[in-house]
C-alpha cells in the first residue's frame, strides 16, 4: 500500500455543489447591482467565502464596510443552505461511493479537507455523514487554500504524516495547497492539468490503483 490515508476535497470531488454556489452568489450580486457570471464564478473555486466575496466586489460601484461584507457573506450562505436542501443521496455518484467503500475495507483512513463551512451539512444530505474518519473544514481553519492548513490539520487528526497521505482535488488552489503542505496529490477535472499535481486522474476509480497498488 503506497498511502495509508486519503484526504478528499468535497465540492467537485465527492459531489458537486458548484451550481448552488453560483446561484447563491448570483442572487446576492443582482441584489447589489453587481455584474456576475460563470466566468467570474470559476475564480471562486477552492477559496473561502470572504475571499470569494472580495472577488465579486471587484466590479462593485462603491466600497463596502466590513460589517456590510460580513452581512453579505451571511446572506449568501443562507441562500446557499436553502438550495442545499434539494440535495439527496442520489447526488453521490456511485463510483465515488464504491471507491470510498473499497478504501475503508482496505484499512485506508479517509478524511475530508474542505474550506467549506457547510461540509458536514452537505455530507449529511448525501448520506456520508458517518463515512469519513475525520473532517477538517472551514470551521476549524484560519486560512483557506492555497494555504495547506486544512490538509495539515486533516493529516494530524488522522495521526498521519503528509508524506503518507494522498490529497484528492479538483481545483488549482487545492493542488497548490497540497504541494505547499508536502502532500502528493491526485487531480481530477481541471486539476489534472495543474502544475505540481502528482497523479492526473482520468476517472475517480483510478485512485484505487494509486493507493492500493
Amino acid at each position: 500500500m503506497k498511502y495509508t490515508a486519503v484526504i478528499f476535497d468535497l465540492d467537485g470531488v465527492i459531489c458537486s455543489t458548484d451550481n448552488y454556489h453560483y446561484l447563491a452568489w448570483k442572487v446576492l450580486a443582482e441584489e447589489e447591482g453587481i455584474y456576475f457570471d460563470r466566468e467570474i464564478n470559476h475564480r471562486l473555486r477552492g477559496v473561502s467565502r470572504m475571499e470569494s466575496l472580495e472577488i465579486i466586489l471587484e466590479r462593485a460601484s462603491r466600497a463596502y464596510a466590513g460589517e456590510e461584507k460580513a452581512a453579505m457573506a451571511e446572506r449568501k450562505n443562507l441562500i446557499y443552505n436553502v438550495l442545499l436542501e434539494q440535495m439527496t443521496p442520489a447526488d453521490l455518484p456511485g463510483e465515488v461511493a464504491n471507491v470510498l467503500h473499497t478504501l475503508k475495507q482496505s484499512d485506508v483512513k479517509i478524511a475530508i479537507g474542505s474550506s467549506s463551512k457547510n461540509a458536514r451539512t452537505i455530507l449529511q444530505r448525501i448520506g456520508l455523514d458517518h463515512a469519513f474518519d475525520e473532517i477538517s473544514d472551514g470551521t476549524n481553519i484560519s486560512h483557506s487554500k492555497p494555504n495547506p492548513e486544512v490538509f495539515l490539520k486533516a493529516a494530524k487528526m488522522l495521526g498521519e504524516q503528509p508524506e503518507d497521505c494522498l490529497v484528492v482535488e479538483d481545483a488549482k488552489a487545492g493542488i497548490a495547497a497540497a504541494v505547499a503542505g508536502g502532500f502528493d496529490s491526485a487531480g481530477i477535472g481541471e486539476a489534472a492539468e495543474e502544475e505540481g499535481v502528482t497523479y492526473p486522474l482520468g476517472a475517480f476509480r483510478d485512485l484505487l490503483g494509486i493507493v492500493l497498488g
